[in-house]
């Protein structure tokens, strides 16, 4: 039986309304796909991949507007010096672990063959090395284009799912968490969609509504993950979609905007923590393979206060979509990382009438 969604146990964050299934494939057009590598034998994986597709169609052949911003650099995301010097995103996104960020990356080059795919993919990391066997590079490359292929819009299943299998959040079970905010601007509508890869923060700082939860739940409730010295970081990746007209300069302020989300759950950026946050607009179509301009449109910076709320509060649910839905998991040499209890987070709300 799955886990419930922050929503489904009463709670909700922020004010705006959200898309029809809470998740980035709001966005339209906008697919995910995710495949999960666990086993025992002949070594430990608890990894996987999760990709982001832009369009319904090959995004290197109708590229998008793209930005992104580092809170703090401790990770990897492959391609952003080319996404900053073009301003474009001509690729699928890929979420994985630390140890297959090369494999991935292969993939997706791979993949250019059957008419997907970019020479420069874009791949980013969160370190899965606490559950999972790492130097046994489980993903390999039938694992991606698998994942490309079964990309789909609709619901999102999260916690310990794709690029997530490993993660842990907050000591708690992390992984993969969306969410989506339908922002009121004069001229119309637009949707904001997030997708995280969760695994940033320490228990104590853990805020849920400005609750302090995980001083809460301490280790006597629900026992911490044992780390050694060289587990100790902490990080995240956020994708942020909007189908608005956005150019990008102004990607790069939406994905600046993810800081807010990540606040207001508690992490404040640690030293060892890869915080890596990429926002895409589909909002124009860059299909030109000629010598002929593209026409592209795009909204006064004055009219963007309502997608950076909607950046904001999507980031915010997502991570804690992410805990939600993420069980309890036993990983190599018999370490767990304990599920978030949701029992015990819905009496916390009650008891802080936050409900």
């Amino acid at each position: 039986m799955s886990r419930p969604r922050l929503r489904d146990l009463g709670i909700t964050v922020g004010r705006l309304p959200t898309g029809p299934h809470n998740a980035i494939t709001d966005v339209p057009g906008v697919r995910v796909g995710q495949v999960s590598v666990i086993y025992d034998e002949p070594m430990v994986a608890r990894t996987g991949v999760t990709i982001i597709a832009p369009r319904e169609g090959p995004v290197s052949r109708d590229r998008v507007f793209a930005g992104y911003h580092s809170f703090n650099g401790c990770g990897a995301m492959t391609g952003l010096l080319w996404l900053e010097e073009s301003g474009q995103l001509s690729s699928e996104i890929a979420l994985t672990g630390t140890y297959t960020v090369g494999t991935v990356y292969d993939a997706l080059v791979r993949a250019m063959q059957e008419g997907y795919g970019s020479h420069l993919p874009v791949v980013a990391e969160t370190y899965d090395g606490f559950l999972n066997e790492g130097p046994a590079f489980h993903v390999t490359q039938e694992h991606v284009l698998q994942a490309i292929s079964q990309a789909s819009d609709g619901p999102v299943a999260e916690g310990n799912v794709g690029g997530g299998t490993g993660m842990k959040c907050h000591d708690f079970k992390g992984g993969i968490g969306t969410a989506s905010r339908i922002a009121p601007l004069r001229c119309c509508n637009f949707t904001v969609g997030a997708l995280v890869q969760a695994n940033q923060g320490d228990r104590i700082d853990l805020m849920v509504k400005g609750v302090p939860v995980g001083q809460e739940i301490g280790p006597e409730r629900v026992p911490l993950p044992q780390l050694g010295p060289e587990e100790q970081g902490s990080s995240i990746i956020v994708i942020l979609a909007t189908d608005a007209p956005l150019l990008p300069f102004q990607c790069r302020r939406l994905a600046q905007r993810a800081v807010i989300g990540l606040a207001r759950t508690g992490s404040y950026g640690h030293n060892w923590s890869g915080d890596i946050f990429l926002a895409f607009a589909t909002g124009n179509h860059l299909t030109s393979t000629t010598a002929e301009p593209d026409t592209v449109r795009m909204l006064p910076n004055s009219e963007l206060d309502p997608l950076f709320l909607a950046a904001g509060e999507a980031v915010e649910e997502a991570i804690l979509n992410a805990l939600c839905a993420a069980e309890t998991m036993t990983g190599q040499k018999g370490r767990v990382v304990h599920a978030l209890p949701t029992d015990d987070l819905l009496a916390i709300m009650k008891r802080y009438n936050r409900l």
